[in-house]
């Protein structure tokens, strides 16, 4: 790659021939879970009034520093709740189960490690009715508890990481769970790609496992994004380095259109292209394979964009003197820390061509204003997309999911995922251990 070279593919963009014989194929989100079994579909299986149901949930929710007890963010909570207020609907008993924290086998009284006490008084507001509480997840006790269970009732297990076997995907432990009920439903996205005793090996004691409304969700979204997208399907891809994007960056250059590259680890990219990044934060070790990503998508027709001008700051704090540079100009101590305003209009007439769009990461280091243009400008493009043209835009990866929120944009993108990890597994075409546990529909 000579750098003349670079510059005229990189702005202008690898579109020698974006194999249009891509065709395009229409989204429907509703189309899209075939192939396991969704909680309505357990529903219409069965007659579950008066049944009993482990639905394997996220609770993992921020407590007060004052007092550790006080839930300062209930949004997981309510997250539970369609699914949850859907089971007791059609008669059943739901027995609630999630981990809290990492107690790593000890068991903790108190605080974001500890017993999951903190959230009883939320969830039965929440959910309209009395939440029981058991201080184990299995055992004699708790079975009887659950036997005891009658006519629409709420049963929350303790923390399931009170047992160190739980993120070994202990037999015993998923067996003392499938004591519990006959039926399961997984609606914990964010550890479905975590084989746990109590997001995949319980499923093996149960009669039918479903997914419930917030999984399903997430799988319509992400999945369909990437195996059955209305195109043009782009994808913006940021965050500060390569390392822990590579994979997804690999699967997107086979099954995109457009990749948008921006934050921290555009640097590598640029070295890759030989350009001087002054104080610019590099992976020296990555620099080759950013290198071959771009030749990668070079061959595959695919456009990948690099920002063709970076916002500068003479040092990291949010009272730093600031510059614009083109992306071949940088020099000296300066550091790049957000994509310029040239940049933002090309990546917005790249966004405005698609009908499918997936963001992860942010495209500078949002968290100082100074820096956070990029990111938000992003986010206003994808909330625009969807209201004026009604394009499916898809937020996942905790910093663009909290950069989005931050805009006050969270409710004008079509989705916005729940789990890090897990999105990036599916995004990178993966298979979730908590996904394939589940029954075919």
């Amino acid at each position: 790659f000579s750098t003349a070279k670079m510059l005229s593919t990189t702005a202008a963009s690898f579109t020698r021939a974006s194999r249009s014989v891509l065709k395009s194929r229409s989204y429907h989100s509703t189309q899209l879970l075939l192939e396991k079994l969704n909680v309505e579909g357990l529903a219409s299986k069965v007659d579950l009034k008066n049944q009993n149901v482990l639905m394997r949930v996220d609770l993992n929710v921020p407590l007060s520093k004052e007092d550790d007890v006080t839930v300062t963010d209930d949004t997981r909570l309510r997250a539970i709740v369609p699914t949850a207020k859907y089971l007791l609907e059609k008669g059943a008993n739901v027995i609630l189960c999630s981990h809290f924290g990492r107690p790593k086998g000890e068991i903790i009284e108190t605080g974001k490690n500890g017993r999951l006490n903190p959230v009883v008084p939320r969830l039965t507001e929440l959910l309209g009715t009395e939440v029981k509480k058991v201080n184990d997840c299995m055992g004699p006790d708790v079975e009887g508890a659950a036997q005891s269970l009658s006519g629409g009732e709420v049963l929350l297990l303790e923390n399931t990481r009170f047992y160190k076997g739980e993120t070994k995907n202990d037999s015993e432990l998923a067996a003392g769970l499938g004591k519990l009920a006959d039926y399961f439903v997984m609606d914990a996205f964010g550890t479905a790609h975590r084989a746990h005793s109590s997001t995949a090996g319980v499923a093996d004691h149960m009669k039918l496992s479903a997914a419930g409304f917030l999984l399903d969700k997430e799988l319509k979204y992400l999945k369909g994004a990437v195996d059955s997208p209305n195109r043009p399907l782009a994808a913006i891809v940021g965050g500060a380095k390569v390392s822990t994007k590579i994979p997804v960056i690999e699967s997107l250059i086979e099954k995109c259109d457009t990749v948008l590259v921006g934050g921290g680890m555009i640097f590598t990219f640029y070295k890759a292209l030989g350009y001087d990044i002054g104080a610019s934060l590099v992976e020296e070790d990555m620099v080759e394979l950013a290198g071959k990503l771009m030749k990668q998508a070079e061959e595959k027709g695919v456009k990948m964009i690099l920002p063709t001008d970076v916002v500068l700051a003479d040092k990291f704090a949010a009272d730093a003197n600031t510059k614009v540079a083109a992306a071949d100009e940088i020099s000296g101590d300066w550091m790049g820390l957000d994509i310029g305003p040239e940049s933002l209009a090309l990546f917005g007439s790249e966004i405005a061509k698609a009908n499918t769009v997936v963001w992860n990461g942010p495209m500078g280091v949002f968290e100082i204003p100074a820096f956070a243009k990029g990111t938000v400008a992003v986010a206003e493009m994808l909330a625009k997309a969807t209201a004026e043209r009604d394009a499916v835009t898809i937020v996942g990866g905790g910093d663009s999911v909290a950069a989005v929120n931050q805009a006050g944009l969270g409710d004008k993108v079509s989705h916005i995922s729940t789990g890090g990890g897990a999105s990036l597994e599916l995004l990178e075409g993966k298979t979730l251990p908590g996904v394939a546990a589940l029954t075919e529909a």
